[in-house]
């Protein structure tokens, strides 16, 4: 019987070890000629770079019989084509799935083990004492089988299953779609915070959010707004960062006078004048790091702009970014104008997570006669 796993090895590959800060893979015996005639490979100090060299190594899969192994080529084909932030999430979803069904056969899995497996799924949470207990991490539970569900999707087309074992046979009651509604005079408190510096973090929110009102454009597209390139004639040119690899959905909004007046607020206040982007750092770069997909940085802006907001003005309900995008959904006269704005290739999302205006419906007049009376 082999012995069991160390726990910092847990949820990786088989075969692979972390030992002294990097990761290395364990060669089959006969196989050294493959991997520079070493027993213990070095693949790289973080998992990026290990999946990368192991990559570049083995190649394609050609067959997978267990659900690690179906892992292992999601990992090495799938999770490499998305955003930075979602490969790091979809990492620790595998994880965390092979910690349960690593050697499990492909053919194995039924409905009952996904709802088990949602249903045990916990998460360590700290109390005000200190002491850590475990709680329920449905959530967690049902985004880690959305990855397995999408592995499994990719077996079927890589030829592994005929079917999709649990495809439409789980009914899993997701996360209720947030409900906040930004008020027209939340967002004029807003913007009428003043700023204590002609440039600066408080004028760039500000006309961030002008923006944003007007277009509904996503974060990761409105921080990689470059004038240069992107304002032409006819309006501000964009393809979704998103979905760029997948719908590939090109938007142009037109200009107005609202929006032109925004965008030179946005240009005035940047701390340097001659950077490519229109909302950029201290140094004059984009705000977003390419490489994990995160924007620390304006995160931070963000963050102490609502602080202040919320220490200043009458606002005492907080909100987010996506909130405002949410807002133009919302404002919108029609869901298909909500849907074009957005930047949606479907309209089914717009609805379900941006139009959260109530409905206006007109009261039954109390007097009116039945007809025949």
């Amino acid at each position: 019987m082999p012995k069991p796993r160390k726990t910092e090895n847990r949820g990786l590959p088989a075969r692979w070890q972390l030992h002294h800060g990097a990761y290395f893979y364990r060669v089959p015996p006969g196989l050294e000629a493959h991997w520079d005639g070493k027993k213990k490979f070095r693949l790289g100090s973080t998992l990026p770079e290990a999946y990368k060299t192991w990559a570049e190594r083995i190649g394609t899969l050609e067959k997978a019989n267990t659900v690690g192994q179906l892992l292992d080529r999601y990992l090495l084909e799938e999770v490499p084509t998305k955003e930075p932030t979602t490969q790091s999430h979809h990492r620790l979803c595998i994880k965390r799935l092979r910690l349960q069904f690593e050697k499990w056969p492909l053919i194995a899995i039924k409905p009952r083990h996904i709802y088990a497996y949602v249903d045990a799924r916990t998460k360590e949470k700290k109390l005000p004492d200190g002491t850590m207990i475990k709680v329920k991490a449905l959530t967690a539970g049902r985004r880690e089988v959305e990855v397995l569900s999408h592995a499994y999707t990719k077996a079927v087309e890589w030829g592994y299953l005929d079917r999709h074992p649990f495809l439409g046979e789980t009914r899993m009651k997701g996360q209720k779609p947030r409900d906040r509604y930004v008020d027209d005079w939340e967002i004029a408190e807003c913007l009428a915070l003043p700023s204590r510096r002609k440039k600066g973090s408080v004028r760039a929110a500000q006309a961030y959010i002008r923006i944003k009102m007007l277009t509904g454009m996503a974060r990761g597209d409105l921080l990689r707004l470059r004038p240069a390139q992107d304002f032409k004639d006819d309006g501000i040119h964009i393809q979704r960062h998103k979905t760029a690899g997948s719908t590939g959905k090109r938007t142009i909004y037109t200009w107005n006078d609202d929006l032109r007046a925004a965008v030179s607020d946005a240009l005035a206040a940047r701390p340097i004048d001659i950077s490519p982007w229109l909302f950029c750092t201290l140094r004059g770069e984009c705000y977003i790091n390419e490489e994990t997909g995160r924007a620390g940085g304006w995160e931070s802006l963000w963050r102490g702009f609502m602080e202040r907001v919320m220490a200043e003005t009458k606002v005492n309900v907080p909100f987010t970014e996506h909130d405002i995008r949410a807002k133009a959904g919302s404002d919108a006269d029609d869901l298909e104008h909500a849907r074009a704005l957005l930047s949606h290739a479907s309209s089914a999302t717009t609805q379900r997570v941006y139009r959260r205006k109530a409905e206006v419906v007109a009261p039954l007049q109390a007097n009116k006669k039945r007809q025949g009376e």
